[in-house]
């Protein structure tokens, strides 16, 4: 059980900037990524781009790393911003059940937390996108950190994680794990 002690970090959802809240709650630090900070890596990966697009007046928002009003940023950004942190993003193979992912032994000591981006639908249905939600393991306890979550909802133990895991996969969710890049 987590110690009374033991603050856990949690943004709420604020318009589509759930990967940057995502970010922050896998660090456990507000601000450890901003929506600045976010903008400059998706703004950097259009010009590193050799095939760039060309410009049109819908480019000033209709970025193809994001949205410049309202975030909704794409997994390139989540690579880039967890790379610069000396993080290693590893795909789990959907072909593979989350019971092949180690949560509690020699592996985990690397693994950071989880990232899932699950698909959504809002608005009775008019509007269809996809959600970036953190997993993490804090003082012995995975938490589901999802910035649409009022607070952090503690899992039982791992083989819960696992059943989570699996519906999300199966729901068409993809699973990235972040590692310290030991390697």
């Amino acid at each position: 059980m987590a110690s009374e002690k033991t603050a856990i970090y949690h943004e709420r959802q604020k318009l589509q900037f759930c990967l940057l809240h995502s970010l922050n709650n896998l660090f456990q630090q507000k601000d450890t990524f901003t929506r600045a900070s976010l903008n400059e890596i998706a703004e950097k990966l259009v010009l590193d781009d050799p095939d760039k697009q060309t410009w049109t007046p819908l480019s000033v928002v209709f970025k193809p790393h994001h949205n410049s009003l309202t975030g909704n940023y794409d997994i390139n950004v989540l690579i880039a911003a967890l790379e610069g942190r000396g993080k290693a993003v590893v795909w789990h193979d959907r072909r593979n059940e989350a019971v092949s992912i180690d949560l509690d032994g020699g592996d985990s000591s690397t693994l950071m937390g989880i990232v899932i981006n699950v698909p959504v639908t809002r608005y009775a249905g008019i509007w269809k996108g996809r959600h970036w939600i953190t997993l993490r393991k804090i003082d012995g306890i995975w938490y589901n950190l999802d910035s649409d979550f009022k607070s952090p909802c503690c899992f039982k133990d791992s083989e819960e994680v696992r059943e989570f895991l699996d519906h999300i996969i199966g729901l068409g969710g993809e699973v990235l794990l972040v590692k310290d890049d030991k390697e």
